[in-house]
């Protein structure tokens, strides 16, 4: 069964409840004088409601209103938030270093909308400490609080402890922000072009000098 609605000499009844173009109630008319309002205004007579008694018909350009509905339907689609799961692995007794990495990813990841399993790997006698994965776990939670909750408590799987973050922010926010901060970003080199270039090319200090005091 065709999904399209009937438009003009397809519509089969007496009479119609009329709409004009402007979303205006015209009311009930006979087809014939629809018809006739359609031509005149050189536009489509559209049925909109067909189960209404008399049905609902409205005067519209219906090629134009295909055409932005298709655009509507495809920005949707390109809008649309899929969840994804990010997977981060860390040690017991990590070190502050790769701590300070890992939850830098964990809030790459948060701040993209998207969720987080964090799994702590137990190699060897660290299986008879699993406290030390959980305080981590929890540290780690407490870390990124702003940015995410958690979905999932810690618990043990074999080897391994696993918990899940969360984003507080949903994925269509994250997406929306992201293109918000694309576009200034554009919008500022293209008003300030000489700015990028200068910052470019600015003498850039080493990591090898030592600070002065």
């Amino acid at each position: 069964m065709s999904a399209e609605p009937r438009i003009n000499d397809r519509i089969r009844v007496p009479e119609v409840r009329l709409v004009g173009p402007s979303g205006e109630q015209v009311g009930i008319v006979p087809l014939a004088k629809a018809l006739e309002l359609a031509q005149e205004y050189d536009l489509d007579l559209v049925e909109v409601a067909a189960n209404a008694r008399p049905p609902v018909c409205k005067l519209m350009d219906y090629g134009k209103f295909k055409y932005e509905s298709a655009m509507k339907a495809r920005e949707a689609r390109k809008n649309q938030a899929h969840t994804v799961i990010k997977e981060m692995k860390l040690r017991p007794k990590i070190d502050p270093h790769d701590y300070d990495t890992k939850k830098g990813h964990v809030v790459r990841f948060l701040k993209q909308g998207d969720k987080v399993k964090i799994t702590i790997m137990f190699r060897g006698r660290e299986q008879s400490r699993p406290e030390l994965g959980y305080r981590l776990l929890q540290r780690l939670a407490e870390d990124v609080q702003d940015l995410g909750f958690v979905e999932s408590n810690p618990k043990q799987d074999g080897r391994n402890m696993i918990m899940v973050l969360g984003p507080h922010k949903k994925k269509t926010e994250a997406m929306a922000e992201a293109r918000q901060a694309q576009e200034a970003r554009k919008a500022e080199a293209k008003a300030n072009p000489g700015r990028s270039q200068n910052a470019a090319d600015a003498p850039q200090a080493s990591a090898e000098e030592p600070a002065e005091a």
